[in-house]
C-alpha cells in the first residue's frame, strides 16, 4: 500500500511539473495571443482590454494559479481558432476517439507480440530465431507514418477494405468506426509490437538459461509448462515495464497516424491549434496526453508490484 502512494505521489508532481512548464513554455514563445484575437487591424486600446479581459496584464504565477484552477475544475475558456468553441466540450468530443486508436492499438500489440514472442521458444531452432530477428528488425526500422501509407495504398486503394479518408464517427456507426481504426491502429501497433517480440525473446532466452528452469526439466517438467508456469512470469516483469513505455509512444503515434487517416482525434486537434497558436488549447491537450501517459505509467508500476512480490517487500509493505 505504501508502494502505491508514493507513486500517486510521484504521479502528482510530474503532472504539476508538466502543467507548469507547459505553461511557462507558451508564455514564453513571441506572439500575443490578444492580437491573434483581434487581428493586425485592432487599436492598441483594444488589445490592452483584450488582455485584462484574459488575465495575461497578471504575473506568470497568477496566471499559471488561474490557469490550473480552471483545469483541475473543467473550465477550460474558448478556443481562439475555433470560434470561440469550448476547450472542454471540444476535448471530450475527441477523447474517446483517440481512446479508442490507442486502446485498439495496445490491444494488436499484445495479440502480436505474445504469440510471436512465445513461437518456438526453447527448441533452439535457429531458422526461427532468425525469422524472429528478421521480422523486429524491419517492423521496428519502419516509421508508422509509413506503414500507415502502406496499409492506405494495399488494403484502402487496392484491397478496398476501407474507404481511405472517410472517417466514420463512432456516435452514427460504432462498428464502422472501429472498422475504420483498425489499419490505424495496426500501423502503430506493428512497430510496438516488433520491440516487445525483441525485448520478452531475450528475457525468456535469460530465463531459460537459469538454474530453476534446469531444475524444472530434470523433475520431468514438459517445456510447455516450464515455459508458461516458470520462465514466462519472471520474463513478463521486464517486459512490462516497456510496455508502459509503449503507451507514450501509443499516444505520439497516434498524433502522425490521425493526420494520415484524418481522424478527429486529440491528436489531429493539437496539430490544428500549434499552427494557430492557439495556447490555451495546446497547453490543455499537452497536459491531458502528459496525465495519460504518467497514469498509464504508474498503473504499469502497479502491475509489476502485483506481479512480483519481491518487488513488494523491497518497497517496504
Amino acid at each position: 500500500m505504501n508502494f502505491i502512494c508514493k507513486r500517486l505521489i510521484i504521479t502528482a508532481i510530474t503532472l504539476f511539473l508538466v502543467s507548469f512548464i507547459t505553461f511557462a513554455a507558451f508564455n514564453v514563445i513571441s506572439g500575443d495571443p490578444a492580437t491573434l484575437i483581434l487581428g493586425t487591424e485592432a487599436t492598441d486600446e483594444q488589445v490592452a482590454a483584450l488582455r485584462i479581459e484574459m488575465g495575461l496584464d497578471r504575473g506568470l504565477p497568477e496566471q499559471y494559479l488561474s490557469w490550473l484552477l480552471k483545469f483541475l475544475t473543467g473550465s477550460l475558456g474558448n478556443s481562439m481558432r475555433f470560434r470561440g468553441a469550448s476547450i472542454s466540450d471540444m476535448v471530450l468530443e475527441r477523447l474517446p476517439v483517440t481512446f479508442s486508436l490507442a486502446g485498439l492499438s495496445f490491444i494488436f500489440i499484445i495479440l502480436i507480440s505474445m504469440p510471436l514472442a512465445l513461437f518456438g521458444m526453447g527448441k533452439n531452432n535457429y531458422f526461427i530465431d532468425f525469422l524472429m530477428n528478421t521480422y523486429t528488425t524491419l517492423t521496428i526500422s519502419a516509421p508508422n507514418f509509413f506503414l500507415a501509407v502502406i496499409f492506405i495504398w494495399i488494403f484502402g486503394v487496392i484491397l478496398r477494405l476501407f474507404t481511405p479518408g472517410v472517417y466514420i464517427p463512432y456516435n452514427e456507426d460504432f462498428g464502422g468506426f472501429i472498422g475504420y481504426l483498425i489499419f490505424p491502429s495496426l500501423a502503430i501497433a506493428v512497430p510496438n509490437a516488433a520491440m516487445v517480440i525483441k525485448f520478452l525473446r531475450g528475457s525468456l532466452s535469460q530465463e531459460l538459461d537459469k538454474a530453476y528452469v534446469r531444475t524444472a526439466y530434470s523433475k520431468g517438467g514438459r517445456r510447455r509448462r516450464v515455459l508458461y508456469g516458470h520462465a514466462l512470469k519472471n520474463a513478463l516483469i521486464p517486459a512490462l515495464t516497456l510496455l508502459g513505455m509503449i503507451i507514450g509512444d501509443i499516444f505520439s503515434g497516434s498524433i502522425v497516424i490521425e493526420q494520415v487517416f484524418t481522424i478527429p482525434g486529440i491528436g489531429r486537434l493539437l496539430i490544428a491549434s500549434i499552427g494557430s497558436r492557439d495556447y490555451l488549447l495546446v497547453q490543455t491537450l499537452v497536459v491531458y496526453i502528459a496525465f495519460i501517459v504518467v497514469l498509464a505509467n504508474t498503473l504499469v508500476d502497479v502491475a509489476i508490484q502485483l506481479v512480483d512480490p519481491r518487488i513488494r517487500i523491497g518497497s517496504g509493505d
